[in-house]
């Protein structure tokens, strides 16, 4: 009875993650095991119930009403499973177990990884695990810690901390200056080559802001070469291949080897914030703390980045 209850159980957590993200693959992802034992485990529960809870295509899931019901009903399951294993990692008072933290792409690989080895030798004993990316992270359903994400709190199920300012700024490498000169104002970038971004979550280009008389204007300048990635921006400006905007602390290494210089500083404004969110049933947990606390130095005040740029 113990094996088939713990098999239902299996079932209904790889049911409850796929219908959630929309697929069998980020499914097995997110929980550390191949797609094909998620759908198995999928198929299995479907028999034991009698009732089909995908319709299927070779894209994406999609809940049948009756799946839409049972998703519902195991999600407050695993709900009430988090909180009870929440209440015993809080009484407990050393951080130990594995930390779950989730962060976009250029935040992780440039301040968070360098960070992580000496966060480790303060607690040995706690493992972290670190998720990069821009995809939009449920941190109640999928058992995420910390949350580092770019922009205000859009979840009143979460709480949240400011750890710095956001700062943009356009880059150009001095080859590239030399060659073609360098701008003095926005309105001269159509003049130039210029290297964009864009969201790999919204699959939408940049819009460069700059402070213009008092007032923020929003610019999609023409751009020879996009990319989705922050990292491939610096590189390719680094290679002469235009101006550019990037996030400081992605430009700084750059800036301060020499490799880039940065433009249009007067007209440089914050475009957000980047906060820390973590859900209230993390409020007592010693792992959360330990982080929470760990990021002051991560993110300190004044921004060593933004002070090599300015």
């Amino acid at each position: 009875m113990e094996q088939i209850g713990l098999d239902r159980l299996t079932g209904i957590i790889a049911f409850a993650r796929s219908a959630s993200l929309g697929s069998y693959t980020a499914a097995a992802r997110s929980l550390g095991i191949s797609p094909s034992a998620v759908s198995k485990s999928v198929q299995r529960l479907e028999e034991r119930l009698g009732l089909s809870l995908f319709t299927r295509t070779t894209r994406s899931l999609t809940l049948t009403p009756e799946g839409r019901d049972l998703h519902e009903r195991a999600l407050r399951l695993l709900r009430e499973a988090e909180e009870i294993e929440q209440a015993a990692v809080a009484a407990r008072s050393e951080p130990t177990g594995t930390l779950k933290v989730t962060a976009p792409f250029p935040i992780g690989v440039h301040l968070l990884a360098p960070a992580l080895p000496r966060f480790r030798e303060r607690y040995p004993k706690l493992s972290v695990d670190l998720r990069l990316g821009d995809r939009y992270v449920d941190l109640i359903e999928e058992g995420i810690d910390v949350a580092i994400r770019v922009g205000e709190l859009a979840d009143s199920r979460l709480i949240s901390k400011q750890l710095a300012l956001h700062r943009l700024c356009a880059f150009a490498s001095p080859d590239y200056l030399r060659r073609r000169g360098t701008p003095q104002h926005p309105d001269e970038l159509v003049h130039h080559d210029c290297v964009n971004f864009r969201f790999q979550s919204t699959g939408r280009a940049l819009r460069w802001p700059f402070r213009v008389g008092g007032r923020t204007i929003e610019l999609t300048p023409v751009s020879g070469i996009v990319t989705d990635f922050s990292d491939a921006v610096a590189a390719i400006l680094e290679a002469g291949g235009g101006i550019g905007i990037s996030p400081t602390y992605v430009a700084a290494p750059y800036v301060k080897r020499g490799a880039l210089v940065p433009l249009l500083q007067e007209f440089a404004v914050e475009r957000s914030v980047i906060t820390a969110l973590w859900p209230e049933s993390r409020r007592g947990n010693p792992n959360a703390r330990a982080f929470l606390a760990f990021l002051g130095e991560v993110f300190p005040s004044p921004a060593p980045w933004d002070e090599i740029i300015h």
